[in-house]
């Protein structure tokens, strides 16, 4: 490492230079240590696993479409009901082993209250398998 040069001038200035060969050592010595270390963290016990096969369960429990349009009107299905009738298929569905899911579809002008009476009383019956149906394509 040089400190001072030999400017004619007699100005004896400072000279930095760095000083690579440290640098190199260091390196050289890291792609060792790596070169030596790579080949034992490949490796591996081996283990004898049983083979099992198993097919999917394709049992799905069936599905009640429960649709609310903008007049407040349910519909159990594709067909109209009055509470008393809901009540009705609610409790049959309840009962149903296995228990169907209920897809509701609600209007977008259904206000919000109508949609909790129907969850309400679904979840009142037993129902636990409730899931809301979108229609992406019509958002406002």
């Amino acid at each position: 490492m040089a400190f001072a040069s030999f400017a004619e001038d007699g100005d004896a200035g400072d000279l930095a230079e760095i000083n690579m060969i440290p640098l190199i050592d260091v390196m050289l010595v890291l792609l060792v240590i790596f070169i030596v270390t790579a080949p034992l963290l490949t490796h591996a016990v081996k283990v004898d696993l049983p083979k099992a096969s198993s097919a999917p369960n394709l049992t799905k429990p069936d599905n009640v479409q429960l649709g609310i349009d903008a007049a407040g009107q349910v519909w159990w299905n594709g067909e109209p009901q009055d509470a008393a009738m809901l009540m009705a298929h609610l409790r049959a569905a309840a009962a149903a082993q296995p228990q169907p899911e209920l897809h509701l579809r609600a209007d977008g002008a259904v206000p919000y209250e109508k949609v909790a009476q129907v969850m309400s009383e679904a979840a009142r019956h037993g129902i636990t398998r409730i899931g809301f149906v979108t229609d992406p394509g019509m958002l406002r």
